[in-house]
């Protein structure tokens, strides 16, 4: 059998590995839904009264933006669950096995696309219960749910490269938490950014964030009437800027943690 061969067929059982964990931890899939479904109704019926969209339902603004933010958050399951195997000592049972390198992070981020898999589906559930509407054909909103799982997959490769270089999955989880909600808040994801203040509109404008949540607006039909996008190129072509994002970012870090993977199992 060739290596490639060899690493897919290890890369599969560490799926189902860390699949079968997560069914039998079912407080994971719990608390992954409840706080996204907390946020969502938190928005559209506190905020959401003072926030006013020209032409549509801010219910139905928002909720491409919450499904941005939850993935997001569920792709620091993927570090969290790297710090907490490494902290007990699982990645030194793994490293005495004969088993491919990159077994471990494929197994691990592959997974999560599962687990955000029913996050997605509880989410959009509660968005069609609040007023959201998909408005487009069914293949652009089947694009329109791949892009999401896509560019959650590809950040779950940034959380496993930090992951490996915690000091503790609970540490981990925190700073995270700091780095991923002003990426969440300074982007398209809640309000329009033409009217925030210059140097913030030009970050929201180029962040992988708005490239998502406007790639998924524009695939879902929810683009308001009369708000066609204008701006930079990002902003214009966000279903192709946010494509780009993915493959840079996968570019970077799965070299990256499949390095940092080698080199501290070899300590």
């Amino acid at each position: 059998m060739s290596a490639f061969t060899l690493a897919l067929g290890d890369g599969v059982a560490m799926t189902r590995r860390n699949i079968i964990k997560n069914c039998r931890n079912l407080d994971i899939v719990v608390f992954t839904t409840a706080a996204p479904i907390g946020f969502a109704l938190l928005f559209a019926f506190v905020f959401g009264s003072a926030i006013d969209i020209p032409g549509t339902n801010y219910r139905e603004f928002l909720i491409v933006g919450i499904l941005a933010q939850t993935m997001l958050s569920t792709a620091t399951n993927t570090g969290v669950g790297i710090a907490a195997d490494m902290k007990l000592g699982l990645i030194d049972r793994f490293r005495s096995l004969p088993m491919s390198p990159s077994a471990v992070l494929v197994g691990r981020t592959t997974s999560d696309v599962a687990m955000n898999l029913l996050v997605i589906a509880v989410m959009s559930v509660t968005g069609l219960l609040i007023g959201w509407r998909i408005r487009s054909s069914f293949l652009e909103a089947l694009a329109g749910f791949g892009l999401l799982l896509l560019f959650a997959y590809a950040i779950s490769w940034i959380t496993a490269a930090i992951g490996l270089g915690a000091k503790s999955p609970e540490a981990l989880s925190n700073s995270m938490f700091m780095f991923m909600m002003p990426m969440t808040f300074i982007s398209n994801a809640f309000v329009p950014t033409e009217g925030l203040p210059t140097v913030l509109r030009v970050i929201a404008e180029w962040s992988p964030v708005s490239a998502l949540v406007g790639g998924c607006r524009e695939l879902f039909g929810n683009v308001p009437p009369g708000m066609a996008p204008s701006g930079p190129w990002p902003v214009e072509n966000p279903v192709v800027a946010s494509l780009a994002w993915i493959a840079v970012i996968l570019l970077i870090f799965i070299p990256l943690s499949v390095r940092r993977y080698t080199k501290t199992v070899n300590k």
